[in-house]
């Protein structure tokens, strides 16, 4: 009789329990780590100067060169 409740518990049990567990520890690493959110703050800064620069550049090229976009 304790055999069977043996084979039970591997059977059934134990695969439920780890399937559980894992499903507990998704869900806990769902969202972004203060490092995460740290380096994606830094890109979004670097991306805005970035597109600053760009545009900076892009002025001084249609002052200097108006013809450089390949428009007349």
């Amino acid at each position: 009789m304790s055999e069977v409740f043996g084979i039970l518990f591997l059977t059934v049990v134990v695969p439920l329990w780890i399937i559980f567990h894992y499903i507990a520890k998704m869900r806990s690493s769902r969202g972004l780590t203060n490092e995460d959110e740290t380096m994606l703050s830094e890109i979004w800064e670097s991306t805005r100067k970035m597109e600053d620069r760009i545009n900076s550049l892009e002025r001084i090229l249609d002052a200097d060169h108006p013809s450089w976009r390949g428009r007349s």
